[in-house]
């Protein structure tokens, strides 16, 4: 399987000068494995980007998991050039929202005023889907999706395909004893090959954003060891961190693992893992 990553930020885009290593775009990672269609994990900003790598005749087919829909993990659906094209499809699976579907969410979102097109207007075909908790096939991966603590309905997504495992949780609201850990995320993230896990916030940054929904770099990391993941890749980087900040961030979670511990990567545009 590769694992390709072409957006690792969280909340907003923040292309800068003292971004530029690890990227400004917000979440969009994209499995793939021979011969089939790629799946996307989110389609935050970084959409944009896997989408100038793909073909624009109307050929292109694929699927989206998406693990909630606020903004920075769904504005990138209409800026994505392959899907508005003749003969395109993209399938998107999302949790279905209190008092509305899916679709229907997506579909406030992408629509006059806010923006000059709906989503039924691209030319390609988009289909969502509304999910809910359990497993399903895309294509040949199996796919397990459980809610996860963070506000809105939000998925976190186990994936096996190929042999290997990805579990992804973008987006995890931390305890605020930064110590006990949900069975649910233990359960996703059990043994996989690679955790793509929230790590937003130093432990003083959770002080103040202690409800906001998201993890401390630290708790990545317990939540990996616990897990027995193999690899953790520290995701959704808050935009003030900037890359001499998480080059800071990720050296000491290196140093906290250890021998014996999860290998500790931090995401950033461009990032390809094979396994």
């Amino acid at each position: 399987m590769r694992i390709e990553f072409f957006g690792v930020r969280g909340s907003c885009p923040c292309p800068a000068e003292q971004t530029r290593r690890y990227g400004g775009n917000t979440a969009c990672v994209v499995l793939s494995a021979d011969g089939e269609a790629p799946l996307l994990l989110d389609l935050g900003t970084g959409l944009r980007a896997f989408g100038l790598t793909q073909p624009t005749d109307g050929s292109f087919a694929g699927s989206a998991l998406v693990t909630h829909v606020h903004w920075d993990h769904v504005q990138g659906l209409p800026f994505f050039p392959p899907v508005d094209r003749t003969g395109a499809s993209l399938d998107v699976y999302g949790p279905t929202q209190e008092g509305c579907s899916f679709a229907e969410a997506l579909g406030h979102l992408v629509r006059p005023p806010y923006f000059p097109v709906t989503v039924g207007e691209l030319r390609g075909r988009v289909s969502f889907h509304d999910l809910g908790e359990g497993e399903l096939a895309v294509g040949g991966a199996r796919v397990t999706a459980r809610l996860v603590p963070h506000p809105g309905p939000t998925f976190g997504y186990r994936v096996s395909w190929d042999g290997v495992v990805v579990t992804y949780i973008s987006d995890l609201q931390a305890p605020r004893d930064l110590e006990s850990i949900p069975e649910v995320v233990l359960e996703l993230a059990s043994g996989a090959d690679v955790l793509v896990l929230d790590a937003q916030y130093t432990a003083e940054e959770f002080g103040l954003k202690s409800t906001w929904g998201h993890c401390t770099v630290g708790y990545s990391l317990a939540v990996a060891t616990a897990a027995g993941a193999k690899t953790l890749v520290l995701f959704h980087h808050d935009p003030d961190h900037d890359d001499d900040r998480i080059d800071q961030l990720v050296a000491q979670a290196q140093a906290a693992s250890g021998p014996g511990g999860p290998e500790v990567l931090a995401a950033y545009e461009g990032l390809v893992i094979e396994r």
